[in-house]
Parts: structure tokens; C-alpha cells; sequence
């Protein structure tokens, strides 16, 4: 449950147009409500402002579409991530309310009108198409929480022209991720020329020393421009929620 459709109901209470016993039937799921295999967090959306989301890896098609369909239900927007396509086709299936997007495979469900938290726009910034994946879950992720969102893709430092061409997009936004992988560099960069909060995302992407990520990351966590903050190999989702939060007015 959202803070507004809380706020719906106790007014419809107080105003007489819904009886307690009706208002305690529609808050018996809350804080949680158990699947047995699930216990659902109908209370975060309350206490983060954002509600619980569906990591798919290691869930079956039924599990997964078992939780997004109560959360449908519930009148939460539903964001499912890591989300193969194999395990899309039944869960959309089961839920066709869902919209997929294979690359980020990441999954979609919007409830009502999605309201506009941001303060400004966060722009996404990828070093090679090869992050994109990274970088989609990042983007969609801040857009499903109400954010407008540039996308600057493909400026690696390999051709760092490429990078200054977009100067005022950068300069303009409120907060940045930026999706690297190889050495890591790009992040370096950015915040190198931007008075902003920058999120970096270090990617799996890379020849066998880049070690999975590692490289990246190192790189990142060493970066010697001040101000910017690391998240975890592949974590496209994690860096937009931070970046949400930061720009949350």
C-alpha cells in the first residue's frame, strides 16, 4: 500500500464512506503477508516510498508470478529484475498486465499514475554497449520511481570526445550513474568534471583480467575524484535506487 492510497482510506473512515471492518479487511495483509515460499512486504512502500521488489534469479515462474500478482493486487507497482526471457514468457502469461524489457530484463507493472518524486534528472551514462544491460536496469529502475531520465550511452574513455559532446547533460543533471566495465575509468572521469553526486556501477564486462568485475570495482572504490560512490558488479537496480532516494524532493 501506498502513502496515498493510506491516506484514501482513512479519510473514506473518517468521512464515513467506508467502515472500520471494511478499512481492517483492506490492512490485513499488512506489514506482511505470507505465500508460505514469500512473505511479502505490503509495508515498504510506506516506509520507503518505494514497494518491495522481485529478484528473479533462483525463483520459479510460478513464484514469481505469485508475488507480482498480489502486489497487482494490492495496487503497488511491480518491478521484477534479472528477469530471463525464458522465465518472462510464463510469468506475463500469468500476469499480462506486466511489461518485460528484454535487455535489462527487467519487468514492468505501473498501478496507477507514477508520480513525479525527482527534484531534476538523473542522467545514465554507459562507457560501451556492452553495459547497456547494466545501465537499462539503472534507467528504468529510477523511471519506475518517478524520475526523468537522460541516457548517455557508448562515451567510453577509448574515444573520450565522445563523453564532452554531452558536457551539458551532465552538467544539468541532478544526480549521475555511470556504467563501466573493462578498467573502470569512466566514472573517474565524470566526476571530474561535475559538482554532482556520482554512482558508479562497475560491469561484469571485460577480458579475462578484468576478473568478473573486479577490476572495475577496485578501480572505482580508488577513483581519485571525491564525491564518488561504488556499488556492487552488475548492480544497475541498486545504483537506481540511490540515485532515486538522492533526488527525491
Amino acid at each position: 500500500m501506498t502513502p496515498e492510497r493510506l491516506r484514501e482510506l482513512l479519510d473514506a473512515v473518517s468521512s464515513g464512506t467506508v467502515s472500520v471492518g471494511d478499512a481492517l479487511g483492506r490492512l490485513k495483509a499488512m506489514p506482511f503477508e505470507d505465500l508460505g515460499f514469500a512473505k511479502i512486504d505490503h509495508h515498504r512502500a510506506l516506509r520507503r516510498g518505494l514497494p518491495e521488489v522481485i529478484f528473479a534469479e533462483g525463483k520459479t515462474p510460478e513464484q514469481i508470478s505469485a508475488i507480482a500478482a498480489r502486489l497487482r493486487d494490492a495496487g503497488q507497482n511491480v518491478l521484477v529484475t534479472r528477469l530471463s526471457e525464458a522465465a518472462a514468457r510464463s510469468v506475463l502469461a500469468a500476469v499480462p498486465e506486466l511489461e518485460y524489457h528484454p535487455l535489462a530484463r527487467l519487468a514492468t507493472l505501473v498501478a496507477g499514475s507514477t508520480e513525479k518524486r525527482g527534484r531534476g534528472m538523473v542522467a545514465v551514462v554507459a562507457a560501451g554497449t556492452s553495459d547497456l544491460p547494466v545501465a537499462e536496469e539503472a534507467a528504468l529502475t529510477l523511471e519506475s520511481m518517478g524520475n526523468d531520465v537522460e541516457r548517455v550511452y557508448d562515451v567510453g574513455v577509448a574515444g573520450i570526445h565522445r563523453l564532452f559532446a554531452y558536457r551539458e547533460t551532465l552538467e544539468s543533471a541532478a544526480v549521475l550513474i555511470v556504467v563501466a566495465g573493462m578498467e573502470g575509468a569512466l566514472p573517474s572521469v565524470v566526476g571530474g568534471i561535475v559538482d554532482r553526486p556520482v554512482i558508479a556501477v562497475p560491469t561484469s564486462v571485460g577480458y579475462g583480467a578484468s576478473f568478473g568485475g573486479l577490476a572495475a570495482l577496485l578501480g572505482m572504490l580508488n577513483s581519485c575524484a571525491a564525491g564518488v560512490t561504488v556499488v556492487n558488479i552488475d548492480n544497475g537496480f541498486g545504483a537506481g535506487v540511490a540515485a532515486g532516494l538522492m533526488n527525491r524532493d
